[in-house]
């Protein structure tokens, strides 16, 4: 037990780590924060100067909510979002211009507006943001002179917000890339672990790492959000078309890593079967596992320097070649865990560029190895040639 002397130690390393996690997550989030501040000013000022509007609230409001609620997912939702929050404003503004604001009218403005959003296929924020528009409209009058405008400065805002997540958009292309190479790193973690547990039969270890399996599949739904949000973005940017194909490249990882993942999965829980029955898994079979981990290092690594991970195809043609051979002494288990390191050498094959029958191809069929010494023994005779 650590004593009270290193508490003022242990203290000084938490609060370093909490501000470098806060600082890093500031970073990660300043171009979003300035695209909220620019946003907010814009619409501001083509509301109120451009289209002489006196208050013109809900243009920046509206830019900031369209940005903020479609972050990580930008184009598509920012015209949800803006489509949704001038739908309560217009919505609000017609209705408190012809029965003017109180309770009754609070309560029908509300339901009308969120009812209206749902027919027309808005999810449940919108549909949300939409009753929140049309009541802070019926409560807050407009002058005489403008009626029917709040509507119009809520679309400029919305507007705005549409142009900059095209234009400008804060989900950098590089994104969905480094996560890419970080869920090979997880999956790489996630095969050292398995293989500690076989070496160790550490049954508890084994029901963490199955847990941390399972959740790796969150990792690749944030992913496919990223890759297809990079993939929209460079479509529709001008300035970001050239850029397709390599977001197009990135986008494609996504199935052979969602196959690997599932592989991974089924494998670490044959490992923790295997450990709680205690059945036999040969050292070379878990020895394969530190090699695919190694290679999955080796893609991570590419990904991370922005390559192709072409350079991982040679250890994971020898790692095919060797898991090909088959030991007689292994349980269910083991040889389940051998077929799931075979399935895996396919999907990070395909992974690092190759079809996914030429990389079929590159995994020979199971055969045994015939050592004479071992199997057959030092007198055994020759074998009559055929």
């Amino acid at each position: 037990m650590p004593s009270a002397s290193d508490l003022p130690a242990r203290v000084a390393r938490r609060s370093r780590s909490e501000a470098r996690i806060r600082t890093d997550r500031l970073v990660s989030r300043l171009a979003f924060i300035l695209q909220c501040g620019f946003g907010a000013a814009l619409a501001w000022w083509l509301a109120g100067d451009v289209f002489g509007h006196r208050m013109p609230f809900f243009a920046p409001v509206t830019a900031i909510i369209t940005l903020g609620m479609s972050y990580g997912q930008r184009v598509r939702r920012a015209v949800e979002v803006m489509i949704g929050v001038a739908l309560g404003v217009f919505i609000g503004d017609v209705f408190s211009h012809v029965f003017g604001s109180g309770v009754l009218q609070v309560l029908v403005v509300v339901v009308l507006a969120m009812t209206i959003a749902s027919l027309v296929g808005a999810g449940i924020l919108l549909t949300i943001q939409a009753g929140v528009q049309a009541a802070i409209i019926t409560t807050l009058l407009a002058a005489p002179d403008q009626a029917f405008t709040r509507w119009l400065d809520a679309v400029i805002g919305g507007a705005v917000a549409l142009v900059i997540s095209v234009l400008v958009p804060a989900t950098g292309l590089q994104r969905p890339r480094q996560k890419a190479a970080r869920v090979v790193e997880e999956i790489a973690a996630i095969l050292r672990e398995t293989a500690t547990v076989i070496r160790t039969d550490d049954g508890e270890l084994a029901g963490v790492t199955l847990r941390r399996a399972r959740a790796s599949e969150g990792m690749l739904d944030e992913l496919q959000s990223l890759a297809s949000e990079g993939v929209a973005v460079v479509r529709l940017s001008p300035f970001r078309r050239r850029h397709l194909p390599g977001a197009q490249a990135v986008a494609d990882l996504l199935e052979p890593l969602d196959r690997a993942i599932r592989n991974l999965r089924v494998l670490v829980r044959r490992a923790l079967v295997g450990t709680r029955r205690g059945e036999v898994i040969p050292p070379a079979y878990t020895a394969l596992l530190d090699d695919l981990a190694l290679s999955c290092d080796d893609i991570a690594r590419e990904l991370h320097q922005r390559h192709e991970p072409t350079s991982a195809r040679a250890g994971l043609h020898r790692l095919a070649e060797r898991s090909a051979v088959v030991d007689p002494a292994s349980g269910l288990s083991g040889e389940v865990i051998r077929a799931q390191v075979r399935s895996m050498v396919v999907d990070l094959l395909v992974l690092t560029g190759l079809p996914v029958e030429e990389a079929g191809e590159l995994v020979p069929a199971s055969h045994r190895e015939l050592d004479d010494d071992r199997l057959l023994g030092d007198d055994a005779p020759d074998e009559e040639p055929t």
